[in-house]
């Protein structure tokens, strides 16, 4: 029996906030402190605000604001046009991997990069992802992290990323982590990157046990910008509330997390007028 889907009306504690969604204004010690006391219950940190950093000191200022880490966000792009390159972008995600288990992060994001400059091998690409993924895997479930896999918007398959199908992020899984009781490989269900696919019920349901983020915001229309205008929740037109009956009835338990990259509109606005709209947004539109 599938379960019932949580109630969000006044539980900002069940949601999260990707630091993305505020536009990188503030340092990351100030943003902790600004996602605490709008209530919520979780944050994603972006690795540019925390490489060079005291990250056991930013461990420990989110652990007692009484933060979660939904996710780290998000691995080095993987295929590169020499072998060389290739191990320098594995040997950056495992020290990332490090990173979000010193953060406590439930997930290191894996936005796994497509086609080398003046490469057109996409298969290649694929198979190089497949092949760092095996290799950091053992790494991953050692430090107690997840990795999560997010198939992207296929607008994005010539250079963010070559996986855009939930179903070929699930392929991948099991071929790289077959049968596998308390799965250390899962994926990112994004609702920007999904919400148009025709056999997404049928996929989310598929990924029961492999879901380690759910990502929300909207669809615009008109969209000015693939990557960078993307809407608050309840903006555009993805119908978040039934996605969301999707995931929790695959299973999925953890933080619903905000990511909105807004060059135009939310990254100009005060960080607090940011979040108080969030906050509201997800007791309403999803």
């Amino acid at each position: 029996m599938a379960a019932e889907m949580r109630a969000l009306s006044g539980r900002a504690d069940l949601c999260s906030i990707n630091t993305a969604t505020l536009g990188f204004q503030r340092p990351l010690g100030e943003v902790i402190d600004a996602v605490a006391r709008a209530g919520f219950g979780g944050i994603a940190p972006w690795r540019r605000e925390v490489e060079g950093q005291d990250v056991a000191g930013l461990a420990r200022q989110i652990r007692e604001a009484g933060l979660k880490v939904s996710g780290y966000c998000r691995s080095t792009y993987i295929p590169a046009a020499s072998k060389a390159g290739f191990r320098d972008n594995v040997a950056a995600n495992r020290r990332a991997l490090d990173d979000a288990a010193r953060l406590g992060a439930s997930c290191f994001v894996m936005v796994v990069g497509s086609l080398p400059q003046g490469s057109k091998d996409l298969a290649g690409a694929r198979a190089q992802v497949k092949e760092a993924t095996a290799e950091l895997l053992p790494h991953a479930r050692q430090l107690g992290v997840r990795l999560a896999l997010e198939p992207l918007h296929p607008v994005y398959a010539a250079e963010r990323s070559c996986l855009t199908l939930l179903s070929e992020a699930l392929d991948w899984c099991e071929e790289i982590e077959p049968a596998a009781a308390s799965p250390a490989l899962g994926v990112a269900i994004d609702a920007y990157h999904v919400w148009w696919d025709p056999n997404l019920a049928r996929d989310v349901g598929r990924a029961r046990g492999r879901i380690a983020a759910f990502h929300v915001c909207d669809w615009l229309v008109p969209t000015s910008d693939v990557l960078n205008d993307r809407g608050m929740m309840g903006d555009g037109v993805i119908d978040l509330p039934g996605l969301r009956k999707l995931v929790e009835g695959a299973g999925y338990a953890g933080l619903v997390e905000a990511e909105i990259f807004s060059a135009q509109n939310w990254w100009k606005r005060p960080i607090e007028d940011t979040l108080d709209v969030a906050r509201q947004r997800f007791s309403t539109c999803v």
